[in-house]
Parts: C-alpha cells; structure tokens; sequence
C-alpha cells in the first residue's frame, strides 16, 4: 500500500537556476545531486517536511529534448498568509498568472505562477 507521497518531478532547462530559486524563494535545501551520462538530478528538501521532496532533472543530451508539457500540471505551497507571501514574491519579481487570490474547493485561497522553466507553481491557504 502507498505509504506517503514522495516526491515531484520537474524537468529543468538550468540545474543551477532552479536550484536558487526553490533555495532562495522558498528555503529549499539540496538532499543530493548527480549526474548519469545523459542527465542531471538534484533532490531538494524543506526542513517543515523532509520527506516530501522536489526532484529537478535537466537532460544533458541533445537526443532527448525538453518539453514543457508533462503530466505533473502544478506543484503547490502551503502558506501561512497568503497576502504577505504574495508581496515577498513580487519584491523577487515574481509575475502572477492573474491579480486576484481565487476560493480553493475547502474554502481556503489559492494564487499561481510560474518557475523559471515554466512549471505551474500554487500558493495555498488553508483555511484556519
């Protein structure tokens, strides 16, 4: 039987790229990073909950292409207040995908954006 999720896969144009910025915007931490002939991986970690991971994985062949489509659709964040992590993110120039924070199905807010490979990324505030 399934025990917990684990982790969620991201394909990355620049390791080095979206290891700063899961690090800087969000206090991510490096678990373990490698290379296999054909591709980089980076496992990254958040001290609130270490066992759920973020895996990024830049191809480092010309014979597998990155695709900006795949089947992880979005990756979300929970936050404490959504407002004061919104701004934190704008002062970073983060763009949001629209100016309002929209009801989650709980009652709770959400708002999108994207990383710097394009991965849909959500901010979630549950409710209290």
């Amino acid at each position: 039987m399934i025990r917990k999720m684990e982790h969620v896969a991201i394909m990355v144009r620049d390791m080095d790229q979206s290891i700063r910025f899961y690090s800087e915007m969000f206090g991510f931490r490096v678990r373990l990073r490698g290379s296999k002939p054909d591709r980089e991986m980076a496992f990254l970690y958040h001290e609130a909950q270490p066992d759920m991971e973020i895996e990024l994985i830049q191809e480092k062949t010309t014979e597998t292409e990155y695709s900006e489509t795949g089947i992880v659709n979005h990756l979300a964040f929970s936050v404490e207040n959504i407002e004061v992590t919104i701004q934190y993110l704008k002062e970073k120039e983060i763009v949001f995908t629209s100016d309002e924070v929209k009801p989650t199905l709980e009652g709770g807010r959400m708002i999108l954006f994207h990383g710097p490979n394009q991965e849909l990324l959500q901010l979630v505030e549950r409710v209290k």
